[in-house]
C-alpha cells in the first residue's frame, strides 16, 4: 500500500473457499485455512494484469483438478475468472501433506529441535509451493511474496484430503 491513509486498490477485501471444493474434517487444517484468510483481507497486494477496478473479492475453487479463481469487484459484479492447473504443485503439495502430518504428530510430543528442523523442512515447501503460485498467476494475477504465502495456505486447505 502506498498511503495508510489511502488503500490501494490492488488489493483484496474478501477471499471466501467454494464449500464443495473443501475437504472438512481436520482442525489443523480448518485453522490454518481460517487463519490465512484473516491474513491475506488484513494485508495484501493483488493487482489484475490489464484491470484496475479494485479492491476485489476472490472465490477460490476446485474444479476437475483446476485452481478456480474468480475475481469480482468491490460491489461483487464477475470480473474475471482463471484455471490454473494444479500440476505443477501436485507433487510438491503431497510432500508438503507429508510434512505437515509430521509436524502435528510430533508437537504432541517430540523434543524442541525436532519440531523445529521439520518446521524448517515445512516453510521451505510453502515457500517453494508459493514461489510457484506467484509465477503460474504471474500474467493474470501480480501479488507480493506475503499474498502468495497466504493464498498457497489456502489452496493446501482446498486440496487437503486426509
Amino acid at each position: 500500500m502506498s498511503d495508510t491513509n489511502t488503500p490501494t486498490k490492488d488489493r483484496l477485501i474478501e477471499v471466501t473457499l467454494d464449500g464443495q471444493s473443501i475437504a472438512r474434517g481436520n482442525a489443523n487444517i480448518e485453522h490454518e485455512r481460517e487463519v490465512a484468510i484473516f491474513d491475506l483481507v488484513d494485508g495484501n497486494s493483488f493487482r489484475l494484469v490489464g484491470r484496475d477496478v479494485g479492491p476485489y473479492r476472490l472465490q477460490l475453487s476446485l474444479v476437475d483438478d483446476r485452481l478456480v479463481f474468480e475475481v469480482s469487484d468491490e460491489a461483487s459484479q464477475p470480473v474475471v475468472t482463471h484455471h490454473l492447473s494444479m500440476t505443477p504443485l501436485k507433487r510438491l503439495m503431497k510432500d508438503y501433506f507429508i510434512v505437515l502430518d509430521s509436524y502435528y504428530e510430533a508437537v504432541k510430543s517430540a523434543q524442541p529441535s525436532r519440531i523445529q528442523a521439520i518446521d524448517m523442512g515445512r516453510r521451505g515447501l510453502h515457500d517453494e509451493g508459493s514461489r510457484i503460485l506467484a509465477e503460474r498467476l504471474e500474467s493474470k494475477i501480480e501479488v507480493d511474496t506475503d499474498t502468495a504465502r497466504r493464498l498457497f495456505t489456502l489452496i493446501t486447505a482446498l486440496h487437503w484430503k486426509g
